[in-house]
């Protein structure tokens, strides 16, 4: 074809100036349906398509930081308890494992084996409600009634256990509160038996709904070099195909015992690291977490759970860093000790505050309703963000 002699400037759309955009800044939140907790996101946008999120923290202060400088070191337990309140257990052991090596404190097997099936029973519990929330997210709502369901029967248990249902202050330095209590163990079971069939329910409802799919699949992905970057870990990273998980990678407890999957993201319905693939990566965490609660009750050994917890806490003094992976990711308590009956510094490493942070990255070019998608996925924590 011969090309035109007419200058390309010509061509050139006018649009009149009554049609033109200008970049328009929303604050979604910090009271919104769809930001798991107080948290505010300032949105700049054209039209539907944001420029940029930036996430605000700050409405939710929990100042457990400075609270443990001033409390004794077992009285920093139930503060623990508060940072991530969905996932309560798994603070407790992060912090009380951390003062134990610090001791050079051996824990009575019975005790290790209790806490093992506890945590994994919150992880269960928490994913319940990341994927109950997240349909509705989504704009499903049967499957958050299916999930709480079954996330009552684990409340059942630790109410018998611990005496609490939310905020449980039972993993203690050296041990437990409580021995589990007579029949407890065959109820775990009897949970275990009931609850693996229920994973296929949650499949067939919304996992591989077709609405649920095309709302989250190559939406918010997350390349493993970026959310590496960022310091993303958990079910978040996981979901970009990165196999980390410390309960492997940095053996903590007795979970090195233990035969289990590493569950990473394949991009089974479209992109490795997109929203549906953290998704999915937590439905099959529940698989691989009752497989080492079974493991664990085969081997329940005989004995007192509270033989070695110490009437008297003193740390020498000195400094460490304890991980543990929550149902978020990487929990880290940086804990200094000068000796005293009072930690001097306890710093968290909260994986849902480092999973958030991501958010501006991986926002920009994508419309305003599936950045809901992408939020929900990360499953933040407020109470655990803002410490």
């Amino acid at each position: 074809m011969k090309k035109s002699n007419i200058p390309e400037s010509q061509f050139e759309l006018q649009v009149p100036e009554s049609l033109k955009t200008e970049e328009m800044t929303i604050s979604m939140g910090p009271q919104h349906p769809s930001t798991h907790g107080v948290l505010q996101v300032i949105l700049k946008t054209d039209g539907e398509i944001i420029n940029s999120a930036k996430p605000q923290i700050g409405y939710l202060h929990r100042c457990f930081e400075k609270h443990a400088e001033n409390i004794t070191w077992h009285q920093v337990i139930p503060f623990t308890d508060r940072l991530d309140y969905i996932a309560s257990m798994n603070n407790n052991l992060g912090y009380v494992i951390g003062i134990e090596r610090m001791m050079n404190l051996e824990v009575n097997e019975r005790a290790e084996h209790l806490r093992v099936v506890v945590s994994e029973l919150n992880r269960i519990a928490s994913h319940l409600i990341a994927l109950g929330t997240y349909g509705l997210d989504i704009g499903a709502f049967t499957p958050f009634l299916y999930v709480f369901r079954d996330r009552e029967k684990i409340l059942d248990l630790f109410e018998e256990i611990s005496g609490a249902r939310l905020l449980y202050n039972y993993i203690w330095v050296g041990g437990v509160a409580y021995d589990a209590p007579e029949g407890w163990r065959e109820k775990v079971l009897e949970f275990c038996d009931y609850f693996e069939p229920k994973i296929k329910e949650y499949n067939d409802i919304l996992t591989y709904n077709k609405i649920f799919i095309e709302r989250t699949a190559n939406v918010g992905v997350i390349p493993a070099e970026v959310g590496i970057s960022y310091g993303v870990s958990g079910p978040s990273l996981r979901g970009s195909g990165v196999n980390f998980d410390l309960r492997k990678d940095d053996p903590y407890s007795i979970y090195d015992r233990f035969d289990f999957n590493v569950v990473v993201g394949k991009g089974e319905m479209g992109t490795v690291g997109d929203t549906w693939d953290r998704y999915w990566v937590r439905v099959d965490e529940m698989v691989e977490s009752v497989k080492i609660i079974r493991q664990a009750l085969e081997n329940l050994p005989e004995g007192d759970a509270k033989e070695t917890v110490p009437r008297n806490i003193k740390v020498p003094a000195g400094e460490y860093y304890m991980r543990t992976e929550t149902p978020r990711g990487e929990l880290g308590f940086y804990i200094i000790s000068d000796g005293s009956k009072m930690p001097n510094r306890v710093k968290v490493r909260s994986p849902a505050f480092c999973n958030l942070s991501v958010l501006q990255a991986i926002a920009p070019g994508v419309m305003i309703a599936d950045l809901v998608a992408i939020i929900g996925s990360l499953d933040i924590v407020l109470g655990e963000v803002d410490r």
